[in-house]
């Protein structure tokens, strides 16, 4: 891994964005991985249309999976719930421009997979 990829984890680990919670969320989540103990939640306000408007997130884990979880929150505010459809493991890796191995994916994948819970809540309570 060059400088620049693990200065850039480092820098969202250290600095993550949307870190915190929101006032007027209307879809929550959490989710967990069992195994290396990182929680996570997500909390998001989406317009009646499925754009994501506003994000948070808090979390408990490995610079992996803070940072990527600021780094999708960056990616996928302001953007249609639909396009979190269409993410999966290899843009997660593309978000955190680095591969990461076997061992290691669980924590890039668990804020695609609180995210994607928000998402399935949302949809429950709004039809």
């Amino acid at each position: 891994m060059s400088d620049f990829y693990r200065e850039n984890i480092l820098e969202h680990y250290k600095h993550p964005r949307n870190y915190g919670t929101l006032q007027n969320a209307n879809a929550v989540a959490n989710d967990s991985n069992p195994l290396c103990g990182d929680r996570m939640t997500f909390e998001l306000n989406c317009t009646d249309d499925g754009v994501i408007a506003d994000i948070a997130f808090t979390a408990e884990g490995c610079a992996l999976s803070i940072s990527s979880a600021s780094l999708l929150s960056e990616h996928i505010k302001g953007k249609d719930v639909a396009e979190l459809q269409r993410l999966d493991h290899d843009s997660m890796q593309e978000l955190l421009e680095i591969e990461v191995g076997a061992g290691r994916i669980k924590c890039v994948l668990l804020p695609l997979s609180t995210l994607r819970k928000a998402i399935i809540n949302l949809q429950k309570h709004h039809g």
